[in-house]
C-alpha cells in the first residue's frame, strides 16, 4: 500500500508560454539546435522582417546565412549534409518561423523540396553534383510542381517533356514557385509518354525563364515566381532517373508538410507571446487589459491550442525518427496545426486591437502569412479527404 508523504514535493508553477514543460521533452542537442536557431532568428531576421515584407524581399545571402548554420537539408545524410533527426529539424521549421513563414519556406523548398528530391530520386552523380553546394547556400533551388490550372491535382498537369534522340524537350508553365527566380537549379517535374517525370533545369537554360508575383499581401518575406519553359532542351543526365509517376513530387510535399506542422506552431508562438506581453502592459479602464476576464479568456484558449499543437509535432517528429509515421499523419498534424496557429493568430489580433494591423508588431504579418500556408502544400480541404479516405477507406476526391 502506497504512503502519501506529509511533506509533498513542491513543483513550480508552470511557464507562461511553454506551459506543459514541453522543453523537458527535448534532448540536450535537441535544446541546442533550439536556441542556436532562435538566436540567429532574433539576431538577423528580426530586426529586419518588417522592412524585408514590406518592400517584398528576401536577401539571397541569407541562403548562405542558413547553410552556414547546417539548416539546408539539415536532415539528409550524407553528401554534406548534417543528418539530423526528424525532430531536430522540426525545432528549426519552430524557430525560422517564430521569425517569419518566407524565411522557413526558404529552408524547406531548398531542403525538403528540391534537396530532398534529389536526394531520393536523383543519380549518385547528380547527388555529388547539387547536394553540397545546396546545403552550403551556395545553389538554390526550387520545385517546380504547381502549374496556373492545376494545384490540387498535379496528375492533370500540362507541362510535358517528350524525347528527342537522347534529350529532352520541356514546354509548359509552373507557377506558385518559390525561390523560382533566385534559383540556380529548378526540379520540375512533367508529364511524359511514360508518367509523370522530375527533371534538373538549371537557370540559364535556352528557353527557360522566370519572373516574380507581385502584390502579395502573403508571403511577402518570401520569392514568388512563375515558371515558363519554352522549347528547352536536356541532356538525358538531367532526368531524375528514379522518380516515376506523382509518388516523385508527393514524396517531396510530405517532407515538407512535416516542418509545417513544426514551423505553424513557431508563427503561433509569437503572436500569443505578444499577445500576452500586450496584454500585461496595455491599460485600458485605469487597468491592463490582462485583467479583464475576456482577455484572460482568450490567452487562455490560444495556450491550449499552441500546447497541443506543439506536443502533436513532436510526437510525430518521434514517429517520424521511429520510421512509424504514415503520411495521412502528417495531413492530421498539417491541418491541426495550421488551422490553430491561423486561429491563434487572428485572436492575438483582436487583442492589440489597432496596433496589431501594423508591422510594429508581428501578429499581422503572420496572420497573412499563414492564410499562404494553410493553402500551400496541400489545401486544408485536400488534407481533410486524405484524412477521410484513410478512416472510411473510401477515397472522396472526386
Amino acid at each position: 500500500m502506497t504512503t502519501i508523504s506529509n511533506h509533498a514535493k513542491k513543483v513550480a508553477p508552470p511557464d507562461a508560454v511553454d506551459f506543459l514543460g514541453i522543453d523537458a521533452l527535448l534532448s540536450d542537442e535537441e535544446r541546442l539546435i533550439r536556441d542556436t536557431v532562435r538566436s540567429f532568428v532574433r539576431d538577423r531576421v528580426l530586426p529586419n522582417i518588417g522592412e524585408w515584407f514590406e518592400e517584398g524581399y528576401l536577401p539571397r545571402e541569407l541562403g548562405r546565412e542558413l547553410g552556414r548554420l547546417g539548416l539546408l537539408g539539415m536532415h539528409l545524410q550524407g553528401y554534406d549534409c548534417p543528418g539530423a533527426s526528424a525532430v531536430a529539424y522540426g525545432i528549426a521549421c519552430m524557430e525560422l518561423e517564430a521569425g517569419d513563414a518566407g524565411v522557413r519556406s526558404f529552408a524547406s523548398v531548398q531542403g525538403s523540396l528540391a534537396m530532398y528530391a534529389i536526394y531520393r530520386w536523383g543519380s549518385e552523380e547528380q547527388k555529388h553534383q547539387f547536394l553540397p553546394p545546396m546545403a552550403r547556400g551556395e545553389l538554390i533551388g526550387c520545385f517546380g510542381l504547381t502549374e496556373p490550372d492545376f494545384g490540387s491535382n498535379p496528375a492533370g498537369m500540362r507541362t510535358f517533356a517528350r524525347r528527342d534522340g537522347d534529350d529532352w524537350i520541356l514546354n509548359g508553365t509552373k507557377l506558385w514557385i518559390t525561390n523560382g527566380s533566385i534559383a540556380d537549379v529548378a526540379v520540375v517535374w512533367a508529364n511524359t509518354d511514360d508518367g509523370i517525370r522530375g527533371f534538373l533545369v538549371p537557370k540559364d537554360a535556352k528557353g527557360f525563364t522566370t519572373s516574380d508575383i507581385h502584390r502579395k499581401i502573403s508571403l511577402r518575406a518570401s520569392i514568388t515566381s512563375e515558371l515558363v519553359l519554352q522549347d528547352v532542351r536536356l541532356p538525358s543526365s538531367a532526368q531524375l532517373p528514379l522518380a516515376k509517376g506523382l509518388s516523385g513530387p508527393l514524396s517531396s510535399l510530405n517532407e515538407a508538410r512535416f516542418g509545417i506542422i513544426w514551423g505553424s506552431m513557431g508563427a503561433a508562438r509569437t503572436c500569443y507571446e505578444t499577445a500576452l506581453d500586450y496584454a500585461k502592459t496595455r491599460v485600458q479602464f485605469d487597468r491592463p487589459i490582462g485583467g479583464f476576464q475576456i482577455t484572460q479568456e482568450k490567452l487562455a484558449n490560444m495556450l491550449l491550442e499552441l500546447g497541443k499543437g506543439t506536443l502533436l509535432a513532436l510526437h510525430l517528429g518521434r514517429k517520424k525518427d521511429d520510421g512509424t509515421l504514415h503520411p495521412s499523419q502528417v495531413s492530421f498534424g498539417k491541418l491541426n496545426n495550421v488551422r490553430e496557429a491561423l486561429a491563434i493568430c487572428r485572436e492575438a489580433r483582436t487583442i492589440l486591437g489597432a496596433n496589431g494591423v501594423t508591422l510594429e508588431y508581428p501578429v499581422i504579418r503572420h496572420m497573412n502569412n499563414l492564410e499562404s500556408v494553410l493553402t500551400y502544400e496541400g489545401t486544408s480541404e485536400v488534407h481533410t479527404l486524405v484524412i477521410g479516405q484513410q478512416i472510411t477507406g473510401i477515397a472522396a476526391f472526386t
